[in-house]
């Protein structure tokens, strides 16, 4: 008994192999530093807004002017990003977040910074990610063999993870020693950093647009593929509901639920760190794993993510509450990898920033809207009303998703396949083939 563990962290290890192969490892270390200093910028910027204004409304213009941009040019960028080079365009998206966050650096540093400076750095911030995002989720097949795209997907979520369990740490440390500004400073070196990295990859050429193509044909185009696969809209308008209904409601009353019930910020900041660890443990399990019917999968684990609002909801001791956010987190890396793996196989690579600025934009589309209402809502009723409606319908939701033949249907395309297909895939049977 004792060497079945041992055989399974030498199985995991040998998947580890998939960083020996030079673009994708050059991909993965420039990306996941940049990820390390978005997420301690996202401590730095709350603190230097206050530290700059002392406004807790100017913080939450500045949050918005970053995701006001993000979710208007989503589409947009989705466009670009299958019409010209994906490594362009993400370098041009990660210099102009390198300048910003300088700039507001040296803004804090001076001690001149005004609100409409930091509404226009922030703004800008958020044009560059939403051009990044759709160019990087459809280079990431490109820089890796196909055979060993599983394993790329569970890599760049376990550096996802781990940065948004350091970042925070770090930047709570540097706010401390020297100052937010210096936080800044660090998060430009980091887009800067993954830019070189972005320099020295070896990548094939994009498609060239067709001539006399416009951005709406290009989009209505990405559209039909879009919503050719059942499947793939399905969850995706599942995972728009889930970001209204349980997450944002969530991450807003979550924390008042910890003051209320609990110890405050310590206990908080203890669910969140274990939500944490929760991702990193997920992308761990999964490493070198490869379910047949990933959406399945997906769609079982993911009733967990509702787990530390339930935990709330009925007032549980802290360490319940932990134990499910560290349930939601390793539901979440399983979903992430599982998730990005099935769409780069299914959807046919010259239209894959389009289709992933329509799954990013069902994400970010009506979030915000549930931030902004759970509060109220809460008010009016209680804060474990709201989060148990949350849990309700992610129950609800996932066993209604999972009736269907177009989710449980869909399989993992075998290595042997080779890559994914070059024109749009038929809807899987509930047999679960993979398209011819």
């Amino acid at each position: 008994m004792a060497s079945r563990p041992r055989h399974s962290l030498r199985q995991a290890l040998r998947h580890l192999a998939v960083l020996r192969e030079r673009n994708f490892r050059i991909f993965f270390i420039g990306y996941t530093t940049s990820m390390l200093g978005t997420a301690m910028a996202t401590v730095a910027l709350a603190f230097a807004v206050l530290e700059a204004t002392g406004s807790l409304s100017d913080l939450s213009f500045v949050m918005a002017a970053r995701i006001v941009p993000l979710v208007a040019l989503l589409l947009g960028g989705g466009v670009l990003g299958d019409r010209l080079p994906r490594r362009l365009i993400m370098l041009c998206s990660d210099w102009l977040r390198a300048l910003t966050q300088g700039a507001l650096a040296v803004l804090l540093l001076t001690g001149s910074v005004r609100l409409w400076q930091l509404l226009l750095l922030a703004a800008l911030g958020g044009v560059g990610e939403a051009f990044f995002k759709p160019s990087f989720d459809g280079l990431v097949p490109h820089v890796v063999s196909p055979a060993r795209l599983p394993d790329a997907n569970t890599m760049i979520g376990l550096g996802n993870s781990v940065a948004g369990v350091a970042g925070p740490a770090l930047a709570g440390v540097l706010v401390t020693l020297a100052s937010p500004a210096t936080v800044l400073m660090v998060d430009a070196g980091t887009y800067a950093l993954c830019a070189l990295f972005l320099m020295r990859l070896h990548v094939p050429p994009s498609r060239a647009a067709v001539v006399g193509t416009g951005v709406l044909r290009e989009l209505r185009d990405g559209w039909g593929v879009f919503t050719a696969h059942r499947w793939l809209w399905t969850v995706t308008l599942q995972f728009t509901m889930f970001n209204f209904v349980v997450w944002a409601p969530y991450l807003v009353l979550g924390p008042a639920a910890a003051d209320e019930s609990y110890t405050g910020a310590g206990s908080w900041g203890a669910i969140v760190a274990v939500y944490g660890l929760g991702s990193v443990l997920g992308g761990l399990l999964l490493l070198g794993r490869r379910p047949s019917r990933p959406l399945l999968v997906t769609t079982l684990v993911t009733v967990l993510w509702a787990a530390p609002s339930a935990a709330l909801t009925a007032g549980a001791p802290l360490g319940v509450v932990c134990a499910g956010a560290l349930c939601a987190g390793v539901a979440n890396s399983v979903f992430n990898a599982l998730w990005m793996t099935t769409i780069q196989q299914y959807v046919p690579r010259e239209a894959l920033s389009r289709v992933m600025s329509y799954v990013s934009f069902g994400a970010y589309s009506i979030g915000p809207l549930g931030l902004a209402l759970a509060g109220p809502l809460a008010e009016r009723t209680s804060i474990s009303t709201v989060l148990a409606v949350g849990v309700c319908w992610q129950v609800a939701a996932n066993a209604f998703v999972l009736s269907l033949p177009s989710v449980r249907g869909v399989r993992l395309i075998s290595a042997k396949g080779g890559a994914p297909p070059a024109k749009p895939a038929r809807e899987p049977t509930p047999q679960g083939g993979p398209p011819a």
